[in-house]
């Protein structure tokens, strides 16, 4: 079954981002001792224990499927699921990966706030070996594996050792209903900040809420912020700034996305208390037709399937000025990672092999969902949401038009920006105020260094 590279590889460069390239294998970084690593997980009856925070409707049930599919595959393996909310897996993770029991497959989230904490920890072991046992090296674009690697004492993101490979491939982009563009006088949606701004307003007159944006989980913050920091700054300007390799985050742009945000809730361009109200009630919101947009994440691609308002949903991103093709924030999902305590190394490989090869992506797929490595035969139907978005990440990515997360920039990053964020849309921090509070955290992740 052939897979679709070619909408990876301007991904892969575009996420290579400041580091030189040097495939997972070649530090003997944490030294690990680990016993021999093999395909075959035996034949003695075996659980194992794995966390996850594939909750979204699609996801969820791909994950379903492919748990039993693999139990099928080896009936000595039991697989024990503990499926949290990302924003749950953030609080509870380092504490199940410091006891004595800890679970044998996990997914960690990239960078330093995660998974490079849990690398200086010891908590995660290198899966250099699997990689060359597998092939992932073949399978997926070098640059994505950076994404998921670190230096063995977890001080340098993208580093030798490869901890983890992703199932999903992400962007966040701007959903919008057709039906409620065309109440406003709004014909086509918007390609540029300046021409979202706009529509915004005619939304708004129009008597529909613009935005449906929930923040409760603090994470949609970072999606919204760096959405529009995208549009204005450009692909290699965000990739520079999160990989510290240059830029502010105080220059001028970054205050003026920030400044954005702002004005948008100063409008009412955004759900009313929006830090009060959950993501997925605001997702509910869109999908039902009260707002006329929504702004997250291609993970929200089945519940949006299944909403009341399907048929008029369609997806796209922004273009930056001077640029001819959009640029967003994403890159792939979390990462699969095997735990160090865990005995059952082989079984905990062949199973993140299973759920993440070439036959997963087609159940990813088949249930509303965009998988790392695109089916080649995937090709959704003309005019359906489906369509929009696995073009919109074709044509992002070949044209390097994806940056990554903010969040990866430094250990405590994560926690400033939400709180900064959630700060910034309700009047309590101005756009010069929460830059500042970002430059800082990120000066003293420098002056650790």
């Amino acid at each position: 079954m052939k897979l679709k590279r070619t909408s990876l590889v301007g991904l892969a460069a575009v996420l290579s981002i400041g580091l030189a390239a040097c495939g997972p294998g070649a530090s003997s970084a944490s030294q690990q001792k680990t016993g021999p690593v093999s395909t075959s997980v035996g034949s003695k009856k075996i659980t194992l224990t794995v966390w996850d925070q594939n909750t979204d409707q699609g996801i969820d049930q791909a994950q379903q499927q492919l748990n039993s599919a693999f139990e099928k595959k080896y009936p000595n393996v039991t697989i024990k699921r503990v499926s949290r909310s990302f924003a749950d897996l953030k609080t509870t993770l380092k504490l199940a990966l410091s006891g004595d029991n800890p679970p044998d497959v996990v997914q960690a989230n990239q960078g330093y706030p995660d998974m490079g904490a849990f690398v200086k920890a010891g908590f995660l072991r290198s899966m250099n070996d699997y990689a060359k046992l597998y092939d992932w090296t073949s399978y997926y674009p070098q640059s994505l594996l950076k994404l998921n690697s670190f230096s063995s004492d977890g001080k340098t993101w993208q580093g030798d050792d490869l901890y983890g490979v992703s199932q999903t491939g992400e962007l966040v982009g701007l959903y919008y209903n057709k039906s409620l563009l065309a109440k406003a006088g709004i014909s086509q949606p918007p390609s540029t900040l300046d021409e979202l701004d706009a529509d915004l307003a005619k939304v708004k007159a129009a008597g529909t809420l613009p935005i449906a944006y929930g923040d409760l989980e603090k994470s949609p913050g970072i999606h919204l912020y760096g959405f529009v920091l995208s549009a204005l700054a450009g692909s290699q300007s965000v990739q520079d700034l999160v990989s510290s390799t240059s830029g502010s985050w105080t220059g001028d742009q970054e205050v003026q996305a920030a400044q954005t945000l702002s004005d948008w809730a100063s409008k009412g361009y955004l759900t009313q208390g929006a830090n009060g109200v959950s993501r997925d009630a605001a997702i509910e919101t869109f999908g039902k037709g009260g707002a006329a947009f929504t702004i997250t994440g291609t993970w929200q691609e089945a519940a949006l399937e299944a909403s009341p308002q399907a048929k008029q949903i369609g997806f796209t991103a922004l273009t930056p000025s001077g640029s001819s093709t959009p640029v967003t924030m994403g890159g792939e999902g979390l990462a699969w990672a095997i735990t160090s305590k865990t005995k059952h190394a082989n079984a905990a490989a062949a199973y993140i092999d299973f759920i993440t090869d070439e036959q997963a992506s087609q159940t990813l797929v088949k249930l509303g969902n965009l998988p790392t490595v695109v089916p080649a035969d995937d090709k959704p139907a003309t005019g359906t949401l489906a369509a929009d978005i696995t073009t919109a990440y074709g044509t992002i990515s070949q044209a390097n038009g994806v940056t990554p997360y903010l969040d990866y920039a430094t250990p405590t990053f994560y926690d400033t920006l939400t709180a900064a964020a959630q700060d910034l849309v309700a009047g309590k921090k101005t756009a010069k105020q929460f830059t500042q509070t970002l430059q800082d955290d990120y000066a003293e992740f420098d002056k650790s260094r």
